[in-house]
């Protein structure tokens, strides 16, 4: 019998071959196999970037800045600044904090922004276009706002 064991960070397969008894191994009781199971299945050391991330920078949202709680943490993910899922330094410096709508967010703008084929990244992305019915005015107010943003650019 052997032990196999997965590594979530470099997605590594470790097997360790250990002659085992079928009489040690039928002698165990059931909770006593569960929980070698779970113990297998816990997170490595250094590799739970989540935990880490939230005790550094607490339960906040970077971006919207809403809080959060113990009963709906779970609604705050991590994100990768960099978008290297493997770059986690222990100083927290590539992780941000972003609530599951922020975070969306952010993937989404990279997407159009891969989809426009521009340079801008993640958070930079802005799309402008320019309405040609703007310049004719469509009433007293939209002639005020034009004069007006053009004495601010001045």
């Amino acid at each position: 019998m052997g032990k196999v064991t997965f590594s979530k960070k470099w997605g590594a397969v470790k097997v360790q071959r250990k002659p085992a008894s079928p009489a040690a191994e039928a002698s165990k009781s059931a909770e006593d196999l569960v929980r070698e199971m779970k113990k297998a299945q816990q997170v490595l050391v250094g590799e739970d970037y989540r935990e880490k991330s939230l005790a550094l920078n607490g339960l906040i949202c970077a971006r919207c800045g809403r809080e959060f709680t113990e009963a709906n943490r779970h609604l705050l993910t991590v994100h990768h600044k960099d978008g290297n899922h493997h770059n986690n330094p222990p100083d927290g410096s590539n992780w941000e904090n972003l609530c599951v709508y922020c975070h969306e967010d952010v993937h989404s703008r990279e997407t159009l922004a891969d989809y426009l084929g521009g340079e801008a990244k993640g958070r930079d992305v802005s799309v402008f276009f320019e309405d040609a019915s703007a310049k004719l005015g469509s009433g007293l107010l939209a002639d005020k706002l034009q004069k007006a943003l053009q004495k601010k650019s001045k």
